[in-house]
C-alpha cells in the first residue's frame, strides 16, 4: 500500500478520500446540505402559511412605514435649529426601526412568493374596507407634508408629533387587524411588535406636548 507521505514525495496522485482535509471538507458540505434541506422542508410548513390578510398587511404597512421614514427625515431637517432633542431622537428611532421592518416585510413577501407591492390602486381591502391611499388612516396628506417641510425649530416639533401620532394610531389599527385575522406566525409577531413600540412612541410624543 502506498503511504500518504510517499505519495507526496514521489508525485503520485492519490484518491481524494486519502486526505483528512478533504474528508473534513466533505463532511462539512454534507452537513450544510442537510441543514439546507431541513430549512427548505420547514419553509413548506408554517413559515409559508399565509392568507390575504397577511399579504395585504405587508403591502399596505410597507407604504405606511415608508411615509413615516420620509416624514421623520423631513422633520430632522426642519428642526435642525431649535428642535427638541428627545423628539429628534424619536424621529431617528423611527427611521431605523421602520426602515428595518420595511426590509423584513419585503423579505416575507418574497418567502410567500407574493408581489412586493400591491397591484391595486386601493389599500385596506384585506380589512374589508378598501379606500384610496390618501384615505388610509393616519396617512399624511400632501398639504400636511408641505406644512412639515415649511416648519422650523419648536414649531416643527409640534407639527411632526401631531402628524406622527395620527400616523401611528392608523398603523396600530391595521396591525391589530392583522394580529387578529392573519395566519402567518411571523406576520403576527411583527404586528404585535409594531403595536407595542408605536404605543410607546405615542406616549412619549404626548408627554412632549404632541396634542
Amino acid at each position: 500500500m502506498i503511504h500518504v507521505e510517499e505519495a507526496v514525495n514521489d508525485g503520485t496522485i492519490l484518491p481524494w478520500w486519502w486526505s483528512k482535509l478533504n474528508l473534513l471538507l466533505a463532511a462539512m458540505v454534507v452537513m450544510m446540505l442537510a441543514a439546507g434541506i431541513g430549512w427548505w422542508a420547514g419553509r413548506s410548513g408554517s413559515e409559508l402559511a399565509h392568507n390575504d390578510v397577511d399579504t395585504g398587511f405587508l403591502h399596505d404597512m410597507r407604504i405606511h412605514h415608508e411615509q413615516a421614514v420620509a416624514m421623520s427625515m423631513t422633520y430632522l431637517e426642519a428642526s435642525a435649529d431649535g428642535g427638541d432633542a428627545v423628539m429628534r431622537s424619536i424621529a431617528r428611532e423611527i427611521i431605523i426601526k421602520q426602515g428595518m421592518e420595511t426590509g423584513r416585510m419585503v423579505q416575507l413577501l418574497r418567502v410567500f412568493d407574493e408581489p412586493e407591492a400591491s397591484a391595486s390602486d386601493q389599500v385596506m381591502g384585506w380589512m374589508g374596507m378598501p379606500v384610496d391611499l390618501a384615505d388610509m388612516p393616519g396617512y399624511a396628506s400632501d398639504s400636511d407634508l408641505k406644512g412639515l417641510r415649511a416648519s422650523r425649530g419648536a414649531a416643527a416639533d409640534t407639527v411632526f408629533s401631531e402628524l406622527m401620532i395620527a400616523h401611528h394610531e392608523g398603523g396600530i389599527h391595521m396591525a391589530e387587524y392583522a394580529r387578529d385575522n392573519g395566519l402567518n406566525d411571523e406576520v403576527d409577531k411583527m404586528a404585535r411588535a409594531m403595536i407595542r413600540s408605536q404605543r410607546v412612541e405615542i406616549a412619549e410624543m404626548d408627554t412632549l406636548g404632541g396634542r
